[in-house]
């Protein structure tokens, strides 16, 4: 990542206006990137090296597979000794050790690399596609690069940190292990042993060649029951059906009727749920091996930087506070600070951030020494110093308590300033805000203002207190202006994509909402293990880091933990083709966000006969070589479409840190190219149709490894990253319809990563033992409908969409039970129309009493048993492999019922309107007063329309267990039977709806009057209209008979 990228003052302007306003501050110089070409391993990324005469190392001269000699001496050594390209098994080369099989070879391998020499094998303009054998033992298939991969050998590094991790005679025991496993391949003698250093050096080169992370499937005695349980599940339920529908219950056929509807609907989400768990697993990261392989002593970092991506609107509504704690979090990660830029997007253009930053960064310069120095964890203060532990533990170093106690007391301090900002901000001036210069703020007009930028940290002269660099925190506000459309935070996010790979253009990038601080110092290594993988890393799109959450109660109400969508779903999509975005926590590969498609991989040719004719090979199933073209064959036409597919991201393979043609001969002209040239020249133009008129932004795109274009000026870089963020710079381009955040639907995230699979990216998810990342969640009831009705809003507008993965992109590259999981995620809230009338039904039944099913048989009673018992097997065996508690299960269950009666029907509605008539309706939440103990914001409450569905559910429920009971009680003993079926039904609907009921009922059992009088006239009047007016009531024919009044 090139250095420091513009002056330090506040940098203001309008591309459309032609208008750049720039504070005095100092220009720094930005070093050129150095371009990578050298030749490289396709294992571990490093030189392959020469020869002792000169000449290229050639491991295999069979296919001439790129190897570098100690991948090949390890492979021979510990590994199958096979190529991976061709399987031929490796000769020895001059000066390599034996192994077992070479006695066995029937010439002399010191003549073998003089007996065969195939020059220009490795030539930078080869671009043949291999099969390469991943590190974690599977086959996988890359695209050629020319430039290097990420993995690296280890070779002379001073391993402290890996020792430390051990103990003297836990490190003597893993080598003495280590050479025992040595001798029985006969690699080293028993005489050998005495060179110790020797025997660490070889251990630990061996370590980091071991892959970064592995596959850790579920045990096959947990799984296996499940699956079968699963398929069982599925064949009762196949059974439970057919009888449902072909035993009618004829005295209330309507509600037969609309159960039947809505359990053939249950059953269809089930399976949409379900499949997709199918093949779950785990992954496990080895974060040594990582530092092993790109930290080398005495050599450059080679850890792949990261922008950090931070988004906020309005600070009233999202504390400052909050916000200054995840930039210092992100500010002091376990990363190298050349390596780390922090970006937060101000879209509501606030002084009172911009402030807040400014403060953050002067007190970054004593907080992240002090982090590093005692590896504190968490690293976001307010959350560090809340902790609820000994905070001595580990410590020992005797000036801990002292800069502990200071720290805090500075800390405190810093928090005051923040707080007088706040209050400050509260009062808007009649003049608008000024600036400590006197100039007015750009920002005063929140939707008529310029872009704006501000870097903080990461120039000369910012460095901490001990005099070291900090990473870049740069401050953004992207210009906004009456009659544009912004696209809210998915807008927000692709001007910080463009403004980032302006000014830094790492190839990878966290988003963090700005509630979400870093609570494990080393999450960004956590994904630089899949994402820097040689194999995997190239077609990863994103990892994907569980969410966690703080200040929740222990009993977890409202399920706001989402435990089992995080440790039950996510890690069976894992096993497919990735998790699903969820807004936060994701570190994306950027070609991925620019719409290219992931490496193109070939299959193996097969293997073929020459000795037979071709009409022999053709009877027999078989197939010949075909002659290869001359050069120039293939045609004008074919190379067009080539360059076409490559322009618009279709089998587009980028190259290197260098670009693919040099933008200024494509504005000079095409003079002196040949035909071919041009067409290829013709489609870099169209370049700027996709991706916006902006050459540095475009040269960046090109860049594999990132870094900067050569020759590029901090003045130069300023102008084009306010270019980049003006309101008008996305008009005519593709952004939000195939690159960066997709555009179309409030949950923006669901349908960014919806996209990239279904142009085959793959996706991963990470969960290390320390959670990544930690977010505050609301906690009362109001606030978390809210918050769900915002989720199935976005969902409902997905499936109301081009994008519904009902109907997009089949015959792609997106797998089918990957599908089913999306489709799932915008067909939930349809689910609220079927849950409502369901709940409905057993207050119907006991008010009227009539039943939906008619009297069971034997055969019907086993189909009901089973049906029960395999729900509570599926249950209890994803328990077992999941590790997700009972409590967590139940109350996912739970709200699953609240929501889907309450939010998920009205975003249903809201949706419609939205989409089909055009009708935008906003459901306001006001506050009440809350309590100040802890959990207290757990009894707030809030007025909401959405209370009111579950409300009158719950009277209604009420109602006819007391209707049911009494009727029992005035017919006597036969009635009793009949009523424990409706019973069961309706002691169902309560038992879901209890926490909304006890959320509802508040921590002193105050419930708004609004709420309890609409209720109860809504169920009053639905029980008296029934009463009215009953559609079982068998109509009387004939006369109406009535008593004389004469007692015969």
């Amino acid at each position: 990542m090139a250095s420091n990228a513009m002056a330090g003052g506040l940098v203001a302007g309008s591309h459309t206006r032609n208008e750049l306003h720039v504070l005095p501050g100092s220009d720094e110089q930005r070093p050129p990137t150095r371009q990578s070409s050298s030749k490289t391993c396709r294992v571990c990324g490093d030189e392959i090296g020469y020869k002792e005469d000169g000449e290229l190392f050639v491991a295999c001269h069979v296919c001439g597979f790129p190897v570098c000699r100690p991948c090949y001496d390890y492979e021979r050594s510990e590994g199958n000794q096979n190529c991976p390209q061709c399987n031929t098994r490796y000769k020895r080369h001059k000066g390599c050790p034996r192994v077992a099989g070479d006695d066995d070879e029937n010439f002399d391998a010191e003549d073998f690399d003089e007996e065969f020499q195939m020059k220009n094998r490795y030539d930078d303009s080869d671009r043949q596609h291999v099969t390469v054998h991943s590190e974690n033992g599977d086959y996988n298939h890359p695209q050629w690069h020319p430039t290097g991969s990420f993995a690296g050998s280890v070779t002379g590094k001073d391993f402290e940190g890996e020792k430390e991790a051990y103990s003297n005679a836990e490190w003597k025991e893993r080598i003495e292990k280590w050479k025992i496993r040595q001798e029985k391949r006969g690699l080293v003698s028993k005489d050998d042993g005495n060179n110790d250093q020797g025997d660490e050096d070889d251990f630990l080169l061996a370590e980091a060649r071991q892959p970064l992370w592995r596959k850790i499937p579920i045990p096959s005695s947990q799984i296996s029951p499940y699956r079968i349980v699963i398929v069982l599940r599925l064949v009762i339920l196949a059974f439970f059906l057919r009888f449902r529908v072909l035993t009618p219950a004829k005295d209330a056929y309507p509600l037969w009727l609309i159960s039947v509807i809505c359990e053939i609907w249950f059953a269809f989400s089930w399976i949409l749920d379900q499949f997709p768990k199918w093949f779950p697993i785990t992954r496990e990261t080895y974060l040594d091996r990582l530092s092993m392989r790109f930290e080398r002593e005495g050599e450059p970092n080679r850890l792949s930087p990261v922008d950090v991506y931070v988004s906020t609107v309005d600070p009233l509504k999202e504390p400052p506070i909050i916000t200054a704690n995840t930039v210092l979090s992100i500010l002091s990660v376990d990363y190298p600070v050349d390596k780390v830029s922090c970006y937060v997007s101000d879209d509501g253009a606030s002084m009172l951030l911009f402030d807040t930053l400014s403060e953050t960064a002067e007190f970054a310069r004593r907080w992240v020494p002090f982090c590093k120095k005692y590896s504190v964890e968490p690293r976001a203060p307010e959350f560090y110093f809340n902790q609820k532990i000994d905070y001595l533990k580990d410590k020992v170093l005797p000036s801990f308590v002292k800069d502990r106690r200071a720290m805090k007391r500075e800390y405190e301090e810093f928090k005051v300033r923040i707080n007088a900002l706040v209050a400050k901000a509260t009062k808007k001036p009649e003049e608008g805000w000024v600036m400590q210069d006197g100039t007015p703020w750009p920002g005063n007009n929140t939707r008529d203002h310029p872009g704006m930028i501000q870097v903080y940290l990461g120039s000369e002269g910012a460095l901490d207190v001990e005099g070291k660099e900090l990473p870049r925190l740069v401050y953004v506000s992207r210009e906004k202006r009456p009659g544009y459309q912004h696209h809210k935070k998915a807008g927000a996010m692709n001007a910080l994509v463009r403004v980032s790979a302006v000014l830094t253009n790492a190839p990878f990038m966290l988003n963090l909402d700005c509630d979400h601080y870093i609570n494990n110092s080393k999450a960004v290594r956590e994904a630089m293990c899949f994402l820097m993988d040689p194999q995997l890393g190239k077609k990863l799109c994103y990892v994907q880091f569980p969410q966690r959450f703080d200040g929740i109660d222990r009993h977890d109400r409202y399920a706001n933990r989402n435990i089992v969508f995080f440790d039950v779903n996510m890690k069976g999509l894992d096993g497919i083709q990735g998790p699903v975005y969820v807004g936060t926590g994701c570190v994306f590969n950027r070609p991925a966000l620019y719409g290219y498609d992931p490496p193109v991989s070939e299959k193996r040719p097969k293997m073929t006969c020459d000795c037979l004719p071709s009409w022999c090979c053709c009877c027999c199933g078989g197939s010949r070589k075909s002659k290869p073209k001359k050069k120039g064959e293939r045609g004008l036409l074919g190379k067009l479409y080539t360059k076409k597919k490559k322009m618009m991201g279709k089998n587009y393979v980028r190259k290197g840190s260098g670009t693919m043609f040099d933008l200024e001969d494509i504005e000079e002209g095409l003079e002196g190219y040949d035909e071919l040239e041009k067409s290829s020249l013709m489609s870099q133009k169209n370049f700027e149709k996709r991706f916006g008129q902006s050459p540095v932004f475009i040269a960046s795109t090109l860049m594999e490894e990132g870094g900067l274009p050569e020759g590029t000026s901090p003045t130069s870089l300023i102008k084009e990253a306010i270019h980049v963020i003006s309101c008008g710079y996305e008009e005519k381009t593709e952004w939000g319809k195939e690159i960066g955040w997709i555009y179309g639907s409030v949950t923006e995230d669901i349908l960014t990563g919806f996209k990239m699979h279904c142009r085959g990216w793959k996706s991963v998810y990470c969960m290390p033992k320390r959670p990544a990342f930690k977010g505050s969640a609301p906690i009362n009831l109001s606030d978390r409908l809210h918050q769900v009705l915002r989720w199935a809003l976005g969902s409902v507008e997905i499936f109301l969409s081009r994008h519904c993965p009902l109907w997009y992109a089949y015959g792609g590259k997106l797998k089918w039970l990957e599908r089913l999981a999306y489709i799932n995620t915008i067909v939930y809230p349809f689910t609220s129309i079927p849950l409502l009338a369901y709940c409905t039904l057993p207050a119907v039944c006991l008010l009227t009493g009539k039943f939906i099913i008619p009297t069971l048989t034997n055969l019907a009673s086993i189909w009901f048993m089973a049906l029960f018992l395999s729900i509570i097997a599926t249950g209890v065996l994803e328990l077992r492999w999941s590790g997700v508690s009972i409590e967590d299960l139940w109350r996912n269950e739970q709200f699953w019922v609240i929501g889907g009666v309450s939010a998920h029907l009205f975003a249903v509605f809201q949706g419609l309107l939205k989409v089909l008539a055009g009708v935008d309706t906003n459901f306001t939440v006001t506050s009440k007063s809350a309590d100040d103990a802890e959990f207290g914001e757990l009894y707030l409450f809030k007025w909401t329309t959405l209370l009111i569905p579950p409300t009158t559910l719950i009277i209604l429920n009420m109602v006819g267990v007391v209707a049911g009971v009494s009727d029992a009680i005035n017919n006597g003993y036969g009635s009793w039977g009949p009523l424990f079926g409706k019973l069961f039904f309706a002691f169902w609907v309560i038992v879901h709806l209890y926490p909304f009921l006890k959320g509802l009922m508040g921590k002193q059992n105050r419930t708004p009057t609004i709420v309890v009088l609409w209720s109860v006239l809504l169920a009053s009047i639905f029980s008296l209209i029934w009463v009215r007016i009953d559609p079982f009531l068998p109509k009387q024919t004939g006369p109406i008979l009535k008593q004389c009044g004469v007692d015969c």
